[in-house]
């Protein structure tokens, strides 16, 4: 159980920060080249790749993380800031019981099964969002203490059509199953993982 966060903090003058961050699919290419390139017909699954595009008032914020060593060296130079911390032990400290703070940028969705959506992919929002998030966090060993939806821009995609509504959940928790969450952590939770969403981020809560 070994797994690594990166934190970009892109150079907006920096011309490839600026292409990549108009589109979502230039910025997953932009996070698989942190990992090899040899990883067979699912490389993201493989290097157990989830990201996230934070916007902070300092400006946007790339977050990373793989369960092999990310090689920042590959970013082009002055791409940005970047900062890379081992969190195993972070994960192996989850316990039943400790309460936490936790953020995830997710596809909240589901497969509709009437009228004319049938058998589609439908996005979710208002209450909807907040109550899929409340079972995902529920079958991911999270007792939900505080929930707080902020809908966020959609992810587009300009070399294929790609659109996915994003929600950003974030509160505090307290952990039911501590290997559930290790689990979720690990593997994300939801659609759209290609496409920045999925990543749990949790932190003790002091």
């Amino acid at each position: 159980m070994t797994a690594w966060l990166t934190r970009i903090a892109p150079d907006l003058r920096h011309p490839a920060a600026r292409r990549d961050l108009r589109d979502i699919t230039a910025v997953h290419r932009r996070v698989m080249s942190l990992v090899p390139d040899d990883l067979g017909e699912q490389p993201r699954q493989h290097a157990g790749v989830l990201f996230r595009l934070d916007h902070t008032t300092s400006g946007p914020v790339l977050l990373i993380q793989t369960t092999l060593p990310p090689d920042p060296a590959r970013l082009p130079d002055g791409y940005g800031t970047v900062d890379t911390r081992d969190v195993s032990p972070l994960l192996k400290a989850l316990a039943a019981g400790m309460p936490v703070h936790y953020r995830i940028a997710a596809n909240a969705s589901k497969r509709a099964w009437k009228g004319d959506s049938a058998g589609k992919i439908v996005a979710l929002s208002g209450q909807q969002a907040e109550q899929w998030w409340q079972r995902k966090a529920e079958t991911a060993g999270l007792d939900l203490r505080h929930l707080r939806a902020q809908p966020q821009p959609a992810a587009r995609g300009r070399a294929v059509p790609v659109r996915h509504a994003i929600t950003l959940f974030e509160g505090q928790a307290v952990i039911a199953d501590a290997d559930r969450v290790r689990a979720a952590v690990l593997s994300g939770i939801g659609r759209g993982r290609s496409f920045g969403c999925g990543l749990l981020s949790l932190a003790p809560m002091r």
